[in-house]
């Protein structure tokens, strides 16, 4: 369940810890973590319209 938690903060649909260590360096690494997913999330959508047809 940690992994799913991490995945709704990577794309801001839950609000992140208050406590953790917030700074560049992680700001960016979210950042590329949430285009990574979109374009993964949008790749299987495309998959799946192309097998489809």
């Amino acid at each position: 369940m940690e992994v799913f938690q991490k995945i709704l903060i990577y794309l801001g649909l839950k609000k992140p810890d208050p406590d953790a260590p917030i700074n560049f360096n992680i700001k960016v690494m979210h950042g590329i973590n949430r285009i990574s997913i979109v374009m993964f999330l949008i790749c299987i959508v495309l998959l799946i319209i192309k097998f489809s047809s």
